[in-house]
C-alpha cells in the first residue's frame, strides 16, 4: 500500500452534493460489512491552490453544527491523505468549517432525494445495495442515498488484503432510477473469484420493507 506524507490544504467551494461516507469490508461470499463514518462533501472550487471539483470527508459532528446542503458555499482546511485507498474523499480531517454563503431552500420531486442527509444511525439502519457506476455517476450523484465506498477485501487472511471503491445505494427499494449494475468479482488467493450477485443486498437491508 502507497503511503503519502500528508499535508494540510485550504479549500473553498460551492457543494455538488452531500453523501454518506462509509467503507465496506468483504470477505468471499460470508461476509459483506459496512462501516458509517460520517460524511463526504463534493464541492467545485479551489483546494490545494488547485481549481475544479474534489471532495472532502467531515465527521457527523461536524454536519450536525452546520448541515451543508446542495448549493451551499463553504471552506475550511483539511489534510491530503495518508493512503490513496482508505478514503474516497480527496481530503479528509477537516476543519474550520464555514458556510460562506447558504443556498435557498427548493422543493424537487425526488428522485433523486435532494432532502438534508439523515444520521449515520439511520443509513446503518436502512442498509446497501449495490449501485452500478453509471448510475452513481449520472442522476445518482447528488441523492443523500448514493455513496462511493473504500472497500477492503480480505485476500488472504491475515498476510494481505486488496482495495477498490465501489458505489452503493440506501434508498428506497422501488427508486426507479436505482441499477445494480454487474455482479461484483470478490477475489481469494488460490480459489479465484466468488460474485456478489445481490443475495448480499437482500440480507443488508431486511430491516425495511419494498417502499422504504
Amino acid at each position: 500500500m502507497k503511503v503519502n506524507e500528508p499535508e494540510k490544504i485550504e479549500w473553498q467551494g460551492k457543494i455538488l452534493s452531500v453523501q454518506p461516507r462509509t467503507t465496506v469490508w468483504r470477505y468471499r461470499m460470508d461476509n459483506r460489512t459496512h462501516y458509517h463514518n460520517g460524511y463526504n462533501i463534493f464541492l467545485d472550487g479551489e483546494a490545494n491552490g488547485l481549481k475544479g471539483r474534489f471532495s472532502v470527508a467531515i465527521s457527523e459532528t461536524q454536519y450536525q453544527k452546520l448541515r451543508f446542503r446542495i448549493g451551499d458555499e463553504a471552506k475550511g482546511t483539511a489534510w491530503t491523505k495518508k493512503y490513496d485507498v482508505n478514503d474516497y474523499a480527496d481530503y479528509y480531517r477537516a476543519g474550520a468549517l464555514k458556510a460562506v454563503t447558504r443556498a435557498e431552500q427548493s422543493e424537487t420531486k425526488p428522485p433523486p432525494y435532494l432532502m438534508e442527509p439523515p444520521d449515520m444511525a439511520t443509513y446503518k439502519w436502512r442498509g446497501a445495495r449495490m449501485l452500478s457506476a453509471a448510475s452513481y455517476k449520472g442522476k445518482c450523484f447528488q441523492c443523500v442515498w448514493a455513496t462511493m465506498s473504500a472497500v477492503e477485501i480480505e485476500y488472504n487472511w491475515g498476510v494481505s488484503k486488496k482495495y477498490r471503491f465501489e458505489s452503493f445505494c440506501y434508498g428506497p427499494k422501488l427508486c426507479k432510477l436505482y441499477k445494480m449494475g454487474k455482479p461484483r468479482a470478490v477475489p481469494y488467493k488460490g480459489d479465484g473469484s466468488t460474485y456478489d450477485e445481490g443475495w448480499m443486498d437482500d440480507l443488508c437491508t431486511e430491516n425495511r420493507d419494498e417502499d422504504e
